[in-house]
């Protein structure tokens, strides 16, 4: 299934993409239902399911994209995970026996089609393409052999960065990570039963349909189940959270010299058996 949050009239709403590509509203036929977040935490994902076969209620031109989960709890990200990503760092990151983990939070997350905003502090803007796991079954130390069961599926971020201020301080990228609207999760959330192999997945950004990125999670140095294992080792894992899963070389800020995203760029960021998220770079609008 390919779920997704969306707006019609001012209205958020719940749908399943149609076989045809359109919207079937799953919020008219489920009660209680109006977010892919209230269904990973009730008992009416087999309910949905059942509904995919329904005639879709509206063309997909028609809605308006909302973050496939609306509020997540948490949002751990993970950096430097693809091979070939030390080579982008100045001064090297050392091979570490663990993964580096920051965080995100919603607020600086938008949707499919949304744009993306160049704050006014930096033009040291940059993209990086990300395939998303979505917990849908609470955990904790999770075995790498089950982490598949707490997955309910994946879809794809954007984790845009101000390079220049995630260097303000030496052990903390948290600046860069979070000015609001700066990056984007989306465009739906894909169940695992379409995805297969988890590590055989090919992710690419584009930048203005140029390729800047392109990398399989074959090259990944912690794969996704080990993710997954990993953080729930300390952390908890509620339906509804999410782990940004790194991304791969080609940084275009990582350029020499760099060549950072500007108002009008387009980014598109895919993986085929989940879709293309896409976002147009704007520039913040001056305070009234």
């Amino acid at each position: 299934m390919r779920l997704l949050n969306y707006s019609l009239g001012g209205d958020c709403r719940c749908g399943l993409l149609s076989a045809d590509g359109d919207v079937i509203d799953l919020t008219a036929r489920i009660p209680g239902i109006v977010e892919v977040d209230q269904l990973l935490t009730s008992d009416s994902m087999w309910v949905a399911a059942r509904l995919a076969g329904e005639p879709a209620d509206y063309e997909l031109a028609a809605i308006e994209f909302e973050r496939p989960i609306a509020l997540p709890r948490k949002i751990y990200c993970v950096g430097v995970n693809y091979r070939g990503r030390n080579a982008e760092y100045r001064d090297g990151v050392a091979d570490a026996d663990y993964p580096s983990l920051f965080v995100r939070y919603p607020d600086s997350l938008v949707a499919h089609l949304h744009d993306v905003i160049r704050p006014r502090e930096s033009v040291q803007f940059d993209c990086e393409g990300e395939i998303v796991v979505v917990i849908g079954r609470a955990g904790r130390r999770i075995s790498v052999d089950a982490a598949r069961d707490h997955i309910a599926g994946l879809t794809l971020g954007n984790d845009g960065t101000l390079r220049d201020w995630v260097a303000h301080g030496r052990f903390n990228v948290t600046q860069g990570k979070h000015f609001e609207a700066t990056g984007a999760l989306g465009p739906w959330l894909v169940t695992l039963d379409e995805i297969g192999d988890l590590d055989s997945l090919r992710l690419t950004t584009r930048v203005n349909g140029e390729l800047v990125q392109d990398a399989s999670t074959a090259t990944m140095r912690y794969p996704i189940a080990d993710l997954v294992s990993y953080v729930s080792t300390w952390a908890a894992l509620l339906p509804g959270d999410l782990i940004f899963t790194g991304t791969p070389l080609g940084s275009r800020g990582r350029r020499n010299p760099p060549e950072w995203l500007v108002p009008g760029d387009v980014i598109e960021i895919d993986v085929a058996q989940i879709g293309t998220l896409r976002n147009t770079v704007v520039e913040e609008a001056e305070d009234d």
